[in-house]
């Protein structure tokens, strides 16, 4: 008989147990002891504030790149063609009325011109011969010499004379207009702004060859968009700045609206007049043209208005909303807004917004209420600028 004693096992399943109940002692000390994870940092978030700058009247301001024009211009050309033989003014030259400012050959025209000259001469001798044969013809009749028949016939032949002198003073002084039609001058005060044609060409009659800028009064012209011709009327003010003369103003005034969209653009031609014109303003310089907001009836002023991008809607349920950063924790806050209008890449809100708040401009669905983010500035802002607003859909 074999005695075995339960003594054998005892001391390696205590060892087994004591092993485990010290490791789950340790799991729980590192547990109590353990420091707390970290907090999550921030998401990072495209935002800009936003300023008042479209005006308080009844209509936006409106922004659109403009270019300086003279109000008046044509195109020079000759009335008869021939061959260009000298051209006297060149692109940029100012010219007065009555300045001769290019020549055709004019050989043809002086011939021609000599031809009528002599054809007349031999009219004014028929007329002279008819009217003495008419003379003594009329002396004869009176004494009855010769047949009324023959007297009727010199009547005749005189009166063919003074026709044929007429026609030839009028032949002559075609050809006359002729040569001098082979002389371009120019109707009027003003600068040479296109050259079309090169010496020695042969031009038609009616063919382009300068174009002439009038001197005297400068607009100011821009292509507007069907949307925004409610906004615009005759006599509306606006702010012109031009890229060649940096930090100047210069007020103007809406003088006329096309009543007709270009074909092609399908934009309306809007042309200004500048109040106060000066030299410096010098045709074909650009810019941008800022259309204060019409002026509201009775004076009274409504909420300022904000343009936004559409990117920065986000709409809770059916009313739309933008997210906006505190500045006490930059945390974010959802808050309902009233758009006035949208247009393709902008909306313009009329309340619900603040001069300078911080919106967020992207990415409005990935975010939520009360998230700690830090705010970025859109790539297209330069350095301490915010995104220009008045521009055209926010293309500058």
């Amino acid at each position: 008989m074999f005695n075995l004693s339960t003594d054998d096992h005892v001391p390696a399943s205590r060892d087994w147990r004591v092993g485990c109940f010290g490791f789950i002692a340790l799991l729980t000390l590192g547990a109590c002891h353990g420091k707390a994870p970290p907090a999550a940092p921030p998401s990072i978030v495209v935002a800009s504030p936003v300023a008042a700058e479209l005006g308080t009247g009844a209509g936006d301001a409106i922004r659109y790149p403009i270019e300086v024009v003279a109000r008046y211009s044509n195109v020079v050309s000759f009335r008869v063609a021939g061959k260009l033989i000298e051209r006297r003014v060149r692109l940029g030259d100012s010219v007065y009325k009555g300045q001769v400012i290019a020549l055709l050959d004019a050989v043809d025209a002086d011939k021609l011109a000599a031809s009528a000259q002599a054809s007349l001469e031999a009219a004014e001798h028929r007329l002279a011969f008819a009217r003495q044969q008419l003379d003594r013809d009329q002396a004869q009749s009176a004494q009855n010499l010769i047949a009324a028949n023959q007297l009727e016939q010199t009547q005749d032949a005189y009166a063919a004379a003074m026709a044929g002198r007429a026609q030839s003073a009028a032949q002559l002084a075609l050809a006359r207009n002729t040569v001098q039609y082979n002389a371009l001058v120019a109707d009027h005060d003003g600068l040479i702004t296109s050259e079309n044609v090169d010496t020695g060409q042969v031009v038609a009659a009616g063919q382009a060859v300068y174009g002439l800028a009038w001197t005297g009064d400068t607009d100011v012209v821009l292509d507007a968009a069907a949307g925004d011709l409610s906004q615009i009327s005759i006599g509306r003010a606006a702010s012109i700045t031009i890229a060649a003369l940096p930090g100047r103003r210069f007020e103007a005034r809406v003088r006329e609206v096309a009543p007709a969209a270009d074909p092609q653009s399908r934009t309306y031609r809007v042309k200004l007049t500048l109040l106060q014109p000066e030299t410096a303003v010098r045709l074909g310089m650009t810019g941008d043209a800022l259309l204060s907001p019409a002026v509201v009836a009775g004076g009274a002023a409504e909420a300022p208005l904000f343009k936004v991008p559409a990117t920065a809607l986000f709409h809770h349920g059916s009313t739309p909303a933008v997210w906006v950063i505190r500045s006490a924790d930059s945390t974010l806050e959802l808050r309902p807004v009233t758009v006035r209008s949208y247009a393709e890449r902008t909306a313009i809100v009329a309340s619900g917004l603040r001069d300078g708040d911080n919106i967020v401009l992207a990415g409005v669905h990935t975010v939520f209420a009360g998230e700690h983010v830090k705010p970025v500035k859109p790539l297209f802002a330069g350095e301490g600028e915010h995104t220009e607003r008045g521009s055209d859909d926010g293309r500058r």
